[in-house]
């Protein structure tokens, strides 16, 4: 096997490498067609500036599209002794193309190839996020049409506390979700800059490369300047994302709440379809509500990926350093949880029931109406309504 792109010949203690590689490796597999695109357009704008020959350019070309469509049929994964996406590509590419693969690293540093990588992944993951919010708040107005004019209880620390409605219920939940989706394609502001040219956080002294190139062909808003800001601005785009997905989670998980509490036999709002339930191993009877169960405590883990994705760079001085490389577990993790939440709820929300019949609302529901209406019928202030209703009901006066 070849050596890794840094490898001066030396040998690694492969304790060494394996914690140093950690799961990278694995956590790598996912940006290989990033790695490819941005390879591509790092390629293209070498043979603009004359350092890459036309013919080399068109082997790169077609090597790195192979490669690119035989991973993702899964006939190859990088591997540990790869240590990450670009030397297990590299090494690929020119085992295939011979030289011309070894002239592609010109200009660059695995430092801005792996952040490149994982900005074209965040700016799809971003919008997969969205796209995974919006689809649940769709599904509740689909509840909420399937319930109209269905009333619920509204409740303040858990006491029955005003009139509500399956609609306002659903409608309430919509729209926070439409606002993390929102949340979530803002982030696009710090992801949407190009890092390829920085190398390794001071630029390539003696070549003078097109970065305005390269952003073009990757879609960037801008290209990251100066150098020396791009590895200071490692962490922000992934915490941005971390924090509006453990906001997506949150909300995901008081919607869960709600639905335990409705489907509990004490409140018997709602019956959950049956194969999105499980069973008990000892009582016979039994149906849980599992899936909104852990989507309720797993919001937790978006919390925590949030928190240490924040505490990654907190300490750091200026420029690259390895620990930067743990950033990429607890945002792929926190990614993948709010999206498997989205597509689990989505597809339960339509076929959840509300049982009109165990749904009953009692008179004191009413009471803040009835001081309203007091107040407008006969111009006294709302504090003597409020005590005439609470004393006509025999509230506690409070």
């Amino acid at each position: 096997m070849s050596a890794r792109l840094w490898d001066k010949g030396g040998p690694l203690d492969e304790r060494v490498l394996a914690y140093t590689a950690g799961e990278d490796h694995a956590l790598d597999d996912r940006l290989v067609a990033h790695d490819v695109a941005a390879s591509l357009a790092h390629a293209g704008m070498l043979a603009e500036r004359g350092w890459l020959s036309a013919g080399d350019l068109a082997a790169v070309r077609a090597g790195l599209g192979a490669l690119a469509d035989e991973h993702a049929r899964g006939e190859w994964r990088v591997e540990l002794a790869d240590e990450d996406v670009h030397t297990a590509l590299e090494r690929r590419l020119t085992e295939r193309i011979g030289p011309a693969g070894g002239r592609v690293h010109l200009g660059r540093s695995r430092n801005d190839q792996v952040l490149a990588a994982l900005r074209l992944w965040m700016r799809d993951a971003v919008a997969e996020l969205a796209a995974g919010a919006r689809s649940v708040a769709a599904a509740l107005d689909e509840l909420a049409r399937a319930h109209p004019g269905l009333a619920l209880p509204g409740y303040t620390h858990l006491q029955r506390a005003m009139p509500s409605s399956v609609a306002l219920w659903a409608g309430g939940f919509a729209a926070e979700l439409e606002d993390d989706a929102r949340g979530l394609e803002a982030c696009r502001r710090r992801i949407d800059k190009n890092p390829l040219g920085s190398a390794a956080g001071y630029g390539t002294p003696g070549l003078a490369l097109d970065r305005e190139a390269t952003r073009a062909a990757l879609g960037f808003a801008e290209v990251h300047e100066p150098v020396t800001a791009v590895q200071l601005s490692r962490g922000k785009a992934e915490a941005q994302v971390l924090f509006e997905a453990a906001l997506l989670a949150g909300d995901l998980a008081r919607l869960a709440a709600d639905l335990v509490l409705y489907a509990s036999a004490e409140f018997g709002f709602v019956e959950l379809p049956e194969e999105m339930t499980t069973g008990s191993s000892i009582m016979p009877q039994k149906r849980n509500p599992d899936l909104f169960e852990l989507a309720r405590g797993r919001s937790g883990g978006a919390l925590a990926a949030l928190v240490e994705a924040l505490a990654i760079p907190s300490r750091l001085p200026s420029g690259y350093h390895r620990d930067l490389q743990l950033l990429k577990g607890p945002l792929f993790r926190s990614v993948d949880l709010a999206l498997g939440t989205c597509g689990l709820f989505a597809a339960t929300l339509p076929r959840v029931r509300f049982v009109a019949e165990r749904i009953v609302l009692g008179p004191e529901l009413d009471a803040a109406e009835q001081a309203h209406r007091l107040v407008l019928e006969r111009g006294i202030p709302f504090r003597e309504a409020y005590r005439l209703v609470a004393a006509r009901l025999g509230a506690p006066r409070r």
